[in-house]
């Protein structure tokens, strides 16, 4: 196991790699099956998760295992199950399932913790793990540190008569479908009188199951596209534009209403308007936002309601806060950053601009299933289509860049630039550095595991966007000394 080995220092930061490339972050293990991603890597943050959830569950715990149907799902989940089992912990695995279905089931199901067996949206050669606690939310980063120290020692197990018992649960599906549709905000005979007709894409994963299931109980009519859960890739998972092209083209083609698209673990949502244009994807939490707030208009108890969003996410997001006397809290980027203040602060909606919805009523995790509940209904409320709808919220455009550093080191920069720029704008360093001005923001972001800065900015228009990524490209050059 000395293939994986971690040096310590890396625990200190929110996401580090070993120099093979198995990176152990925030977001769990992620590595390429069979080069990082090996049976041994799987044993020991499997089995140091077991005995995490038997510290913090004595003395029989029980985890909720899923995957995200990926091909190799089925040489990780068995080596998962066994690990698990070996350190003396019950598993209930669910299947092939979206990530927020684990997380659903963690919370309802009185379970420990949960694992998803997913890379996101890597492509098809990687694979890895996600951990959650018995909240059903993300390990933090407090949690994550415990987590890796656990996994630093050598792993001990439980006897034979104290191993772990195995069990599969088949209603999880359902049941987080039943929540979305057993929203009070949600009217399901508003959306089937609409009868949308929706081009789907789930490139063959765990959506193929679930998002149709949630259509069809809410009288869609389904044109699937790539929704075999075969775990073979159709495209590129990220559902980004550049990688929706025969959505979008299938949209126009079928004269749907309109088209979803889903990454491989289904937390990321993202939509194709009837024209086979991109709604883009800060448009689906901007979308939630209006659709929420509008239920939820007005105080509660005399403080206005709380949006929680990521620093990278689109000020389309306060535009609409502020129209209906709102409050929006900001964090650094990440699934748990953003659910940990949502449940610190009481918020009533809040995600990230990666197209991930969270919905309290719910639970707190990103969740396109919830997103998909929501955008249709908001549609449904409005009437018209999905192009006008975008039209009606506020507008602006997010370009991106990054550049690399060499030898310079990115916070030292990054440093500067805050100095450079202090009486500009408004700054926020909770998350590398953050500059609002008034008419556009841009921010960096250092790289954790490479001599990289990362650079967004926003604007209303793309022109402006990308004139700002330009000019702190050139400035960061300035700085480093790069010509």
């Amino acid at each position: 196991m000395s293939g994986i080995h971690l040096h310590p220092s890396a625990h200190n930061t929110r996401t580090h790699r070993h120099r093979m490339s198995l990176i152990v972050s925030i977001s769990g293990i992620r590595g390429v099956v069979g080069e990082t991603l090996t049976p041994e890597a799987v044993i020991r943050y499997a089995a140091a998760f077991g005995a995490y959830c038997s510290a913090k569950h004595p003395p029989a715990p029980s985890v909720i295992l899923g995957r995200d149907g990926r091909i190799t799902g089925s040489f990780v989940v068995p080596i998962v199950r066994s690990a698990l089992a070996a350190a003396g912990v019950h598993v209930r695995d669910i299947g092939i399932c979206p990530t927020p279905t684990v997380q659903l089931a963690v919370e309802q199901g009185g379970a420990a913790g949960g694992i998803s067996v997913t890379a996101s949206h890597n492509p098809i050669q990687w694979n890895g793990l996600k951990f959650m606690a018995s909240t059903g939310m993300f390990l933090d980063g407090a949690e994550n540190r415990e987590l890796w120290n656990i996994a630093e020692r050598p792993p001990t197990y439980a006897s034979w008569d104290r191993l772990g018992r195995q069990s599969s649960e088949e209603v999880w599906l359902e049941r987080h479908c039943d929540a979305v549709l057993g929203l009070e905000m949600v009217n399901v005979e508003s959306i089937r009188r609409r009868r949308f007709r929706i081009v789907l894409d789930c490139v063959n994963a765990a959506g193929g199951k679930i998002v149709p299931m949630l259509l069809e109980r809410l009288g869609c009519e389904v044109v699937p596209l790539n929704c075999d859960v075969s775990g073979v890739f159709a495209h590129t998972p990220e559902p980004i534009p550049e990688n929706l092209t025969d959505l979008a083209a299938r949209v126009k083609k079928e004269k749907a209403d309109l088209g979803i698209a889903v990454d491989p673990d289904v937390d990321r949502l993202v939509l194709i308007t009837e024209r086979g244009e991109p709604y883009s994807e800060e448009y689906t939490i901007a979308s939630a936002v209006e659709f929420v707030l509008r239920r939820r208009a007005g105080t509660r108890g005399g403080a206005p309601p709380r949006v929680v969003v990521n620093l990278s996410t689109t000020r389309a997001v306060d535009d609409i806060a502020r129209a209906h006397g709102a409050e929006v809290l900001r964090t650094p980027v990440g699934e748990i950053n953003v659910a940990k203040r949502m449940k610190e602060t009481g918020a009533v909606i809040g995600g990230e601009g990666s197209g991930g919805v969270i919905l309290p009523d719910v639970h707190l995790g990103r969740d396109a299933i919830v997103g998909i509940g929501l955008l249709l209904q908001l549609l449904a409320d409005s009437g018209g289509t999905l192009s006008a709808l975008k039209a009606s919220l506020p507008s602006y455009q997010i370009a991106k860049g990054k550049i690399e550093l060499g030898e310079v080191q990115p916070g030292e920069v990054l440093r500067r630039l805050q100095a450079s720029h202090a009486r500009e704008g408004k700054i926020n360093t909770d998350d590398g550095l953050k500059i609002d001005f008034a008419d556009y923001w841009v921010h960096l972001r250092k790289s954790n595991t490479e001599p990289i800065v990362r650079i967004i900015a926003e604007a209303p228009t793309m022109d402006r966007a990308s004139a700002a990524v330009a000019a702190f490209t050139g400035e960061i050059k300035t700085l480093a000394g790069i010509r």
